[in-house]
């Protein structure tokens, strides 16, 4: 916008800087271009490495481990253990039997596999399990003095610090890890991991393995980019968002390729090694967390890829005043938000104080949270909360129903919807230059049509509407006096020059200077406007007036 104010003061010419404006337009509709390009090559790159098996494999494997009940006892299934009868009962009965599959359902033997397995006949059993247990040293806690004659061992929370690691002659090729707390049961937990070890077999595999080689040509590309946008504009660089999302989303992406440069290289030493001995123990676990940890990088990378896109929705009114908007309010939403958050911590940690060792929703600190979240959204157990305390619970839910849902919450529409009202004034009085690429890419479209013939030319006395002369002679049959067809008149190129001067799609700049001639112009337009509404105030008494006396 330099620019502009040096031709205010003489610099540059009105057709350079038309150009000028003309060029930053299409530069901005290239990036955008080149953006969706990038855009379609990662949602392809990301989607191509989830096979929707992946989930149907988790779910019959669940089903086999978790909900196959003991035999004789129809409850009892590894969600449902509770004692270490239950734990051993399940061992030797659905977890060995879903192990090892080494019949049809005819009773024919399956394939020679070599000492492994085919679990539901397709699945193959790579290696031999593994059940490994650890063991807390005696004495990692402090038994209390009063305490010390009724017991002489205390086992403390398990850590690496605390573990036990002599010998304790378990001698078993499968794994399993089970926690016996010091309150007594035991605590189940379990975790499906499905990963594609074996990334290039398919063509579509290939088709991916190209993506990837775009992606990585387009983040060099992106990086030069920014590199020269940095060295252009210093320290200026960093005073944009947009320009800090464009940088985290630079630094997610190389993240993301050394996971996938790791990952890949890690299966191509460990694969062959882990699967030449089918009598030991596979350690595949490796694999699988470095696997995940590329699936988190790439999932939060092509969200904030998708979030960079408002960065080119200028173009759309609708768009841009919603982005305006939350722009606009955010330090009152921060001001808002701290206010909010010290109610609602206040709130979790009365919850967790009073309910937390009788309501499972409340049970830890971190739960209380989460569960006043579901009561904001309308899912809570009032009748657990009474039931643990009927007296501070019934205060609770309503007092945090009434603060939070009633006040804070309608507190925060209020500033949105503030904010909205005013930004839409503010884009009713005047237009905005990042309008001129939405102008740009309709008019392109127009000019499409009409080269293929799908719609007609119009011609600029088409586009004219009725000239000065026909609405006065039409004012003057609707028995309007010369006076008033004059001062209409006046006050239209009045407001046709102000149009032009502010607001004209030409000349955007924010130094405008007003001369003397100027102001007096708009001093005169004002008293104009001023009588005008005086008129339309005494029109409107005299109707009210006829109103009143029928």
């Amino acid at each position: 916008m330099a620019e502009a104010s040096r031709w205010h003061r003489g610099g540059a010419s009105k057709h350079k800087l038309h150009y000028r404006k003309e060029v930053e337009i299409t530069t901005t509709l290239q990036e955008l271009l080149l953006y969706f390009i990038f855009l379609i090559n990662l949602c392809i790159l990301t989607f191509g490495m989830v096979n929707p098996h992946m989930y149907y494999l988790n779910k019959v494997m669940s089903s086999l481990f978790l909900d196959t009940s003991v035999p004789g006892e129809e409850r009892t299934n590894f969600k449902s253990i509770r004692s270490i009868t239950d734990f051993w009962k399940f061992m030797e009965g659905p977890l060995l039997e879903g192990l090892y599959w080494d019949s049809w359902y005819n009773n024919q033997q399956l394939y020679n596999l070599k000492n492994s397995s085919r679990i539901y006949y397709e699945n193959i059993l790579l290696g031999v399990p593994r059940v490994r247990q650890l063991k807390v040293r005696n004495n990692t806690c402090k038994v209390y003095s009063s305490f010390q004659s009724l017991m002489s061992e205390c086992y403390g929370k398990y850590t690496s610090a605390n573990e036990d690691l002599s010998n304790f002659g378990l001698q078993i090729n499968t794994e399993l890890v089970a926690e016996f707390p010091a309150t007594g049961g035991i605590l189940t937990s379990w975790q499906f991991y499905s990963v594609k070890l074996l990334r290039y077999v398919s063509y579509y595999d290939y088709f991916i393995a190209s993506c990837e080689i775009t992606f990585c040509i387009f983040l060099f590309v992106f990086t030069t980019q920014e590199v020269k946008k940095i060295k252009e504009f210093k320290s200026a660089y960093f005073k944009s968002i947009w320009n800090w999302l464009e940088l985290l989303l630079l630094l997610l992406c190389f993240v993301a390729v050394s996971f996938n440069t790791y990952y890949n290289v890690q299966i191509f030493l460990l694969l062959g090694q882990l699967l030449k001995s089918t009598e030991k123990y596979s350690d595949f676990y490796f694999l699988a967390c470095w696997h995940i940890y590329y699936n988190n990088i790439i999932a939060i990378t092509i969200f904030f890829a998708w979030i960079k896109i408002f960065k080119f929705i200028s173009f759309n009114k609708t768009m841009s005043q919603l982005s305006s908007t939350l722009s606009r309010c955010v330090k009152d939403i921060v001001g808002f938000a701290i206010m909010f958050f010290i109610i609602f911590f206040a709130y979790a940690q009365l919850g967790f104080l009073v309910f937390g060792s009788q309501v499972d929703d409340f049970s830890t600190f971190q739960n209380s949270i989460f569960a006043q979240f579901r009561i904001v959204l309308g899912d809570f157990n009032f009748a657990g909360i009474q039931q643990a305390n009927p007296i501070l619970g019934p205060i609770y839910f309503i007092t945090f129903i009434f603060f939070v849902f009633f006040v804070l919450l309608n507190m925060f529409l209020a500033i949105i919807n503030d904010t909205y009202s005013e930004v839409k004034a503010d884009y009713s009085i005047g237009r905005r230059l990042d309008f001129e690429l939405g102008k740009m890419i309709k008019q392109s479209y127009k000019n499409v049509l009409e080269k293929f013939r799908l719609k007609k030319a119009q011609k600029d006395e088409d586009k004219k509407t009725k000239g000065s002369g026909d609405l006065a002679e039409q004012a003057r049959r609707e028995g309007f006096d010369e006076n008033e067809i004059q001062n209409a008149e006046q006050m239209k190129k009045w407001k046709e020059r102000l149009e032009k001067k502010y607001y004209s799609m030409e000349i955007q700049d924010d130094y405008q200077p007003v001369t003397q001639e100027e102001f007096r112009e708009l001093f005169l337009y004002a008293v104009e406007l001023e009588k005008e509404l005086h008129y339309i105030n005494l029109k409107l008494n005299q109707v009210v007036r006829k109103v009143s006396a029928l």
